[in-house]
């Protein structure tokens, strides 16, 4: 009976030794620099180029749009870091600024003590002040325990402010000339060429933060621009405490004296530290 032969294991070696030969031929003639692609070659190298390209195209669109999330990343942590930094840039000039304003003012209180060497002088600062009231009183943090009295003329390095009214042992109540209820008239003298005239504080705007004097001769020549101070009479107020300056003269309505319209000196809006003063005498 005929029994069908397998394939030769020879012939399969052979044709393997024969593949690597033409692989090692082929590499052989491609390793030549100086040589002309073939046709055959020439096809291959076109459709692998741009099957690379199909292929490797979605690989590069992913690598690019992670990297490009990577780079927005880091860009916009770099501006938090530099926004943050602003912040606090903007948080140390505001609190240098109110430090800075805090000492000017500590340094015109304590010039003003050097001036008012004739007196007897607390320096204070203003702790408590009522929205509603503003234009009233302030609350100072001294009292009785550092000797602080009843009706005590109280100034800032600029001016006159008002009087202590009410003391308990570690604070006390200032009115302030800006008060509507001031119970008495403040007697002030306006400087002239030659000497000084006498009137009398009347009100206070708030709007435009000048006083009305009132009283004052009709014969006396009056300069805008002219200090005017307190005059010592009475028990309260020293003299020469400084309130403002002439803004305006008019005449009153019977034309009998005049009426002097009188910038403050003093900003009763922004008081901070002030210096509560008695006389020597007391």
């Amino acid at each position: 009976m005929y029994k069908k032969r397998g394939f030769d294991k020879r012939y399969l070696f052979i044709l393997v030794v024969i593949a690597i030969a033409l692989v090692l031929v082929v590499l052989a003639v491609s390793l030549q620099k100086d040589r002309d692609l073939n046709p055959i070659e020439k096809v291959a190298k076109d459709i692998g180029t741009v099957v690379l390209k199909v292929v490797s195209a979605p690989f590069n669109f992913v690598h690019d749009s992670i990297e490009e999330m990577i780079e927005k990343d880091n860009v916009y942590e770099k501006y938090k870091e530099l926004k943050n930094k602003e912040e606090q840039i903007d948080s140390v000039v505001s609190q240098n600024d109110n430090l800075r304003s805090e000492i000017d003012k500590l340094k015109d209180t304590l010039e003003l003590n050097t001036v008012l060497s004739d007196k007897v002088f607390l320096n204070a600062t203003v702790v408590s002040r009522n929205i509603g009231y503003w234009y009233e009183e302030v609350t100072i943090d001294k009292g009785l325990k550092n000797g602080i009295e009843k009706d005590m003329a109280v100034v800032t390095p600029k001016g006159l402010i008002g009087k202590i009214t009410k003391v308990s042992n570690y604070s006390s109540t200032v009115q302030l000339l800006s008060n509507d209820h001031m119970s008495d008239k403040i007697s002030v003298k306006i400087k002239t060429k030659d000497d000084y005239v006498y009137g009398l504080i009347s009100m206070y705007d708030s709007k435009t933060n000048t006083y009305t004097v009132e009283g004052i001769s009709e014969n006396e020549e009056i300069t805008e621009g002219a200090d005017v101070v307190t005059t010592g009479m009475g028990t309260v107020f020293p003299s020469g405490l400084m309130i403002g300056k002439v803004k305006k003269v008019t005449t009153d309505n019977f034309d009998l004296s005049k009426v002097a319209e009188v910038e403050a000196s003093v900003n009763f809006d922004d008081l901070d530290y002030v210096t509560v003063l008695k006389r020597v005498s007391n």
